[in-house]
This record gives C-alpha cells, structure tokens and sequence, in this order.
C-alpha cells in the first residue's frame, strides 16, 4: 500500500531530508554519503565538531568543507584517537608540509600534547577521587553490616553482651556452630 492509499501525501521535495540542499547535504544524505548513522553526524555537532550550517526550514547542512572535516573524524576515530585528541587536532590549523601533504606543525603538536597531559591529569584526579569515595562507601558498607547483625541478633534473643563483643572485634555475624558428629 503506498503512502497516497493511506491516506498520506508523499513527501514534497521540500519534506524529503535525504534530497540535497541548495547549500549542503541534510543529515540523512551525509550520514549516508560518509557512511555513518545520522546521530552520529549530530553526536559530532552537539560536541562542537562540525558545525553544519541550516536551511531556512532550520535543516542541517553539510557543505564539502564540514563533509571533508567529518570524513577526517571519521578517520582518526577509526585509527584510534579519542574525541579529545580530535578536539585539540581540530583546533589547529593543518600547514603544507615540503612533500605537499597537509599536516600538523610542531608546534601545534607540542600545544596538542600539553593539553592531552592537562586532560589526562584531570582524569587521573577523578579516578583518586572515585578511589577515596569507594573507599569511603565500602567502610560504610562493613559499619552497616556490622549493625545489621547486632540488630538481627538482638532480634534473635542473642546475649548482648556476645553480640557487643562481636561488633567490637568486627564480626558481622554470630560464628557457625560447628556439628558434633
């Protein structure tokens, strides 16, 4: 059943996303030309990427320049780099090297190391900082234990003063009895 027998008109040219754009690609079209699903196009643009421009009807569009700078992406992603490293490579302009090539300079290489070691620092804090609170959370686990099995042997009937000389030596529970054979 086609669309006009539902009931539904078909797209005009103007409805149709993946049809190319005075100005650009629509995200479809691109998505589809570099290979990729169209979230990934827009995951790229909400972290600054690539900032495609927009139609009137406010439609992504990708010209040859975002296209050349997503398949670049695409590239180093492919290759291995984080999204942080493609940040900082990003913000850098490439410069004609002898051979014709277009490459980094040294000295956007050495601002792009400095600000990966500034990046890696700060995920190096977090992880001891995530260290002390697991550290923190799993004493905590171990005090609640510890009155978990008070309660429970106050529940019980259990001597108070065994279940105190238990929770101050830092016994969770009441030791197993052995079986006499």
């Amino acid at each position: 059943m086609n669309a006009r027998a539902r009931g539904v008109a078909p797209p005009s040219a103007a409805q149709d996303k993946t049809a190319a754009a005075p100005g650009g690609l629509t995200v479809r079209a691109a998505a589809e030309r570099l290979g990729v699903t169209p979230r990934t196009l827009k995951y790229y643009e909400e972290l600054g990427l690539v900032l495609p421009a927009r139609s009137q009807g406010r439609y992504r569009l990708y010209d040859e320049e975002a296209l050349a700078r997503f398949a670049r992406i695409l590239q180093w992603r492919s290759i291995g780099f984080s999204l942080q490293a493609i940040t900082e490579f990003l913000k850098r302009p490439l410069e004609a090297a002898q051979n014709g090539n277009m490459q980094l300079s040294d000295r956007s290489l050495t601002d792009i190391q400095q600000a990966l070691q500034d990046q890696l620092r700060t995920v190096d804090h977090r992880i001891a900082a995530v260290r002390r609170e697991l550290n923190e959370t799993l004493a905590l686990r171990e005090e609640l234990q510890l009155d978990l099995a008070y309660v429970a042997g106050r529940l019980a009937g259990e001597p108070i003063n065994d279940l105190l000389e238990r929770r101050r030596m830092g016994v969770p529970e009441k030791p197993a009895r052995r079986r006499s054979k």
